[in-house]
This record gives structure tokens, sequence and C-alpha cells, in this order.
């Protein structure tokens, strides 16, 4: 059984790994469900999006830091930081950012998107981490020669700016090349789901790769963007992934927030979650 400590006889303090020296909690935020990247549809992404208000991400922010959850991903964006420094003000916990910025691969793009630019950004934001992002990870690699190209120029500029690098990827290989290539990143970001959702092999192939990886790995996706209900996708990932690996899952709500983490608390602990159930009139017969 995991023993979860108390803090101050009230804040419950999530299990935690290290990664890159650095003290991390195995549950890490996600931001999909702030900045409107449903994966669902035009309309739901506008939602969000007008949803969304720095004051209600920061008391979703809030309710994860309660528990010692002091982790978040999300690409450079202002209005995540806003909303993380009215909760970091609130709490007096600090936030660790793992920031996944997108950057230029060839020349001629916008200079603001260059990728010197762009890590001076994720700095100036308060990064920890810098992982560039599937978009530009998963363009570099080449099967054919088994080489992540220019890797080692990107995550060189991220360790000048006093960064931690790793890498974001959607596609299975590239953990295994990396790994092969002894490439300079502390950890690996990894769709992983029940549903499959977005995986672009078996999901029993893509356990297999986190279970062999030489680094942690923070699997993202748990839910399958919505698609699979919170109790499925957590007890699928918690059980299936090791100790020094991390679950990102976002919340649309503190109520959310509080169900996500609850369940992780239970699941971790080998024990059936007692969350509320939601109910309907055709399950009224139900009840015991």
């Amino acid at each position: 059984m995991i023993k979860f400590i108390k803090k101050d006889g009230m804040d419950t303090i999530f299990p935690r790994t290290i990664v890159g020296g650095v003290s991390l909690p195995r549950m890490i935020i996600g931001t999909n469900w702030f900045l409107g990247f449903s994966h669902t549809s035009r309309p739901k992404d506008s939602f969000i999006k007008a949803y969304q208000s720095r004051e209600r991400i920061a008391e979703i922010l809030v309710v994860f830091l309660k528990y010692g959850i002091d982790a978040a991903m999300a690409p450079p964006n202002q209005l995540f930081i806003e909303a993380a420094d009215d909760a970091q003000q609130r709490t007096g916990k600090k936030l660790v950012k793992i920031l996944t910025p997108w950057f230029n691969l060839l020349p001629g793009g916008p200079a603001e998107n260059d990728p010197e630019n762009r890590f001076d950004e994720c700095k100036k934001m308060g990064a920890t981490f810098c992982m560039p992002h599937q978009a530009a990870t998963d363009a570099l690699l080449d099967r054919m020669h088994g080489v992540i190209r220019d890797i080692d120029r990107y995550t060189g500029m991220i360790r000048e700016r006093a960064m931690i690098p790793g890498l974001s990827t959607h596609t299975p290989e590239t953990i295994v090349i990396a790994d092969k290539t002894g490439i300079d990143v502390e950890t690996y970001i990894q769709i992983y789901n029940a549903a499959g959702f977005l995986m672009q092999v078996e999901i029993d192939w893509v356990m297999r790769i986190i279970k062999n990886a030489k680094k942690p790995v923070m699997v993202i996706k748990p839910l399958a963007s919505g698609r699979l209900i919170p109790p499925v996708g957590l007890a699928f990932v918690w059980s299936t992934i090791r100790r020094q690996d991390m679950v990102t899952i976002g919340a649309s709500t503190p109520d959310e927030a509080r169900e996500v983490i609850e369940l992780s608390l239970d699941l971790l602990n080998r024990a059936i979650p007692e969350n509320p159930l939601q109910e309907t009139r055709s399950k009224k017969t139900l009840k015991q």
C-alpha cells in the first residue's frame, strides 16, 4: 500500500517522483481544458475558450496545489501563466512549469517562432522543463536512419537557458530512438490511454515502450480527451505504468479536479473508488 502523508494536518501530498533532479508529483496538471484543445470539435474548442477565464483556471490550479500536485504542462501561453501566478499567490506554493513550445524547423518562418526566441519565451515564463512539442519533435524523426535530426542543437539551447530538456511525442519510435542514440533529455511525453485514442500502434506496444524507457515518461490523454470516464481511464494508466512515470490530466472545473485526484489516490492504494456517481432516472432502481 502507498502511504499518503498529511501536511499541516490538512493537505494530502500526492506521490512524487524525481525527473532530472527535480521532485515532481506523479500527477501533472494538463491544460487542454483551459486553453481550448478539446480534440472533439470546433464548437467544443470555442466553448472552452469562452468559458475559461484567468479566475476560473486559477481556481482549478488551487485545488491541485492543495493536494501537492504542483506541476503543470502547457504551451507557452500568457493566460495560463497569469492564472498560475494567481494560484501561487493564493496558496503560497510554487508551480513547476513544463512548457512545450513549437518552433521554426526551417529558415524563413516568422522571427518570433525561431527556436532561440521560443526558448527565451519559455525561460521568461518561468519554465523548469522545456520539451519541444510533438509538432517539432516528430517532424525531426528519421526512421530510416534511426535518428532525431538536429535534436542535440535544440536540447543544447534549452540547457544554455538553464531549463531541463525533454521530448513530447505522438510517435512511439521517438522514445526508442532517443534511448538508443542517448540524446540529452530527462523525460518523455507520450500519448497513452485504454481507448488507443491518437496512438499510432496497438496499446500493448506503447505499454511495453513505456515500461522499457530509460527515462521517466509523462503520459498524456489518459481519458482519451473525454472518451473514457475517469474511473476507467485512470484505472488503466495507473495500473500499467511504472512508479517513476507520471499521468497528465486536465479538468474543466474545481470539482472535476478533486474527482480525478481522489480517484487516483484510491486507485494507487488499490482501493475501489467511492466517488459519487452521476445519476439519471433510469438508474433509480440500482440504488442500494
